[in-house]
């Protein structure tokens, strides 16, 4: 990786999680390899943040934690994703935070990628499974639900990004400390609430195509969640028309 802003040198990757026993342990060390291997620049973190999981996940955290010197663990004692990542980020002192799916759906490639475009002046990084270059592996009907949100969110705010909820984004603390606060969603709008508004207040973001595989054991309830997303949306956009939360 180039070195870019020589003042940004630390990173925490968050992994929220919920009942993820099975795969945990496994999915950190592969992360752990592949930090290790690919950024050797940067003092990096893990941070494993417990979404108030009810299986063995707060166990097998602890061994990993254990093993590894650098991976934390926090646990949140209510649900919601959103909630998760704000309480994780706003208690980091590292110079860029961000997050990843526990799964690694998306390949760690797009990382080292993100982290030198946010050196090099972008405020925030998102993986896109949508534009050119792009390798997407999903069934059908998550495939056209996916399309068909990211043209609604077009539809109503008229933004530039266009793949909101792949869960992989990284930003600078900086822009994090602006954005928080302004973000009221505590579940799975909130990855859409901080673009949009982050994109409102001129906040730069990159995005990186990235290749990305479904997880069959998704924990996402489809109806919920778009009847959630769909709210956020005309929230926001009334927000918008109203000047508030700008």
């Amino acid at each position: 990786m180039s070195p870019g802003d020589s003042t940004i040198t630390s990173v925490d990757v968050v992994l929220p999680v919920f009942n993820e026993e099975a795969i945990l342990a496994a999915s950190v060390a592969e992360l752990h390899r592949f930090l290790s291997a690919h950024c050797p620049d940067l003092q990096w973190r893990i941070l494993i943040a417990d979404n108030a999981s009810s299986d063995r996940t707060r166990e097998v955290a602890a061994e990993v934690c254990r093993q590894y010197a650098n991976v934390t663990y926090l646990y949140c004692p209510k649900r919601g994703r959103g909630l998760a990542l704000r309480t994780a980020w706003s208690s980091s002192s590292a110079d860029i935070v961000g997050y990843m799916d526990v799964d690694l759906s998306t390949n760690l490639n797009a990382l080292p990628v993100s982290i030198a475009g946010l050196r090099y002046g972008f405020d925030i990084a998102i993986g896109n499974r949508l534009m050119q270059g792009a390798k997407t592996t999903r069934r059908w009907k998550r495939e056209v639900i996916s399309r068909s949100y990211n043209i609604l969110v077009k539809a109503l705010h008229w933004n530039h990004f266009s793949d909101a909820q792949c869960g992989f984004k990284f930003l600078t603390r900086a822009v994090a400390t602006d954005l928080l606060p302004l973000v009221k969603n505590n579940n799975w709008f909130f990855d859409t609430e901080l673009l949009l508004k982050g994109e409102r207040r001129k906040h730069r973001i990159l995005e990186v195509p990235v290749e990305w595989v479904e997880d069959l054991d998704s924990r996402v309830r489809i109806i919920p969640t778009v009847i959630e997303d769909v709210s956020g949306l005309l929230r926001v956009r009334w927000e918008k028309l109203r000047h508030i939360n700008v």
